[in-house]
């Protein structure tokens, strides 16, 4: 069959299931695993690649996906045990902050209450378990219905990784992308101080000496200068 230009998709699964070019950037896998670090942190310019390639590795590394056939063909299959090791064997969580944005604050942390009422319920399984203490799981009920309190939202990730480590019995993976554009369009429109408060408190609640964190692959552009 032949292959087809996809132009903005940066869906990695749709793209190998269309058939599309793909540009194999799959050995990236294999360096950082590599590198051995606890938190990676890309930064890139705009539209070069960074939301595919975490959507590939989430592909990749998601406990709940069977995505072996997604890499046929490419670079990381020759690589046996990473891919024994790490394909589909890890809780993952993949989340962008790219549509979190506002004219001003109240708009701009709305949206990423609904961003992260979605996350949860992709993850609805885990109030199933009697493992997770019911305490979270009323908080992420919280969260799922979008009317988290502003201490719940910023800890939101990482209620989430004590959660599905709770249930996995593994580490999670937390892959974030585009962690800069809260603070960029904040930046923009006058309300720099909240969303950086926000921000700052999510990513400190979710990296800083976490126990349920495995490792983090973060992207964003060009740090922002208030």
């Amino acid at each position: 069959m032949a292959r087809t230009v996809s132009i903005g998709t940066q869906d990695f699964e749709k793209m190998i299931q269309r058939n599309c070019f793909y540009v194999d950037k799959t050995g990236f896998i294999k360096e950082w695993w590599e590198s051995q670090d606890d938190v990676t942190l890309i930064t890139r310019p705009r539209r070069f690649g960074k939301t595919l390639a975490m959507s590939m590795l989430s592909d990749f590394l998601d406990i709940r996906k069977q995505s072996k056939e997604h890499f046929k063909g490419l670079k990381i299959e020759k690589e046996e045990q990473i891919c024994q090791q790490w394909m589909n064997q890890c809780p993952t969580i993949f989340f962008s902050m790219k549509d979190v944005d506002g004219l001003d604050f109240e708009s701009a942390y709305q949206r990423l209450q609904a961003l992260i009422a979605n996350l949860c319920k992709e993850h609805t399984y885990l109030l199933e378990s009697d493992e997770i203490d019911p305490d979270d799981k009323e908080i992420f009920l919280h969260l799922k219905a979008g009317n988290g309190n502003q201490s719940e939202t910023t800890l939101a990730f990482a209620t989430l990784m004590r959660m599905m480590h709770k249930y996995y019995k593994r580490k999670v993976i937390f892959l974030l992308d585009e962690y800069d554009v809260p603070i960029a369009k904040a930046s923009d429109h006058g309300y720099y101080d909240q969303m950086l408060d926000i921000v700052k408190g999510m990513m400190s609640s979710s990296l800083k000496d976490n126990t349920d964190l495995n490792i983090a692959v973060i992207t964003g552009c060009l740090k922002v200068a208030k």
